[in-house]
């Protein structure tokens, strides 16, 4: 082979290794009615009293258990969930939906070994 040809080929690798991982854990309190419309949630909630929760996490199936706890834990409802992106959106009011958020945190650090963040509130 010659060196041009060497020169001219690039080998690329790419490989996914994700961690076990909690990278977002966000409380939003009293959002806007525009911002339940926009994420696709049941307008029918009590906007007054009601919250947000987002949770995102890898591996990206995680979030399946991460729903059932944040159901079993609280009275929030399951906005989204995605097993494929890692995303867990729960509604309801500021203390179901924080109770819900703690409850899956601590199941994800303490049992399943997990490195989490802070649990954040605007």
């Amino acid at each position: 082979m010659t060196d041009d040809f060497l020169q001219n080929k690039m080998r690329i690798v790419q490989e996914l290794v994700p961690g076990k991982q909690i990278t977002l854990a966000h409380i939003i309190a009293n959002p806007d009615d525009i911002l339940y419309k926009k994420l696709g949630l049941d307008p029918a909630v009590d906007y007054s009293r009601s919250a947000i929760g987002i949770v995102t996490m890898s591996p990206s199936e995680t979030a399946i258990i991460a729903g059932d706890i944040a159901l079993k834990s609280s009275a929030v409802e399951l906005g989204f969930v995605d097993r494929f992106s890692g995303t867990l959106i729960v509604t309801g009011n500021v203390s179901d939906v924080s109770a819900s958020l703690t409850a899956l945190v601590e199941y994800c650090e303490n049992v399943l070994g997990f490195t989490v963040c802070a649990i954040t509130k605007t």
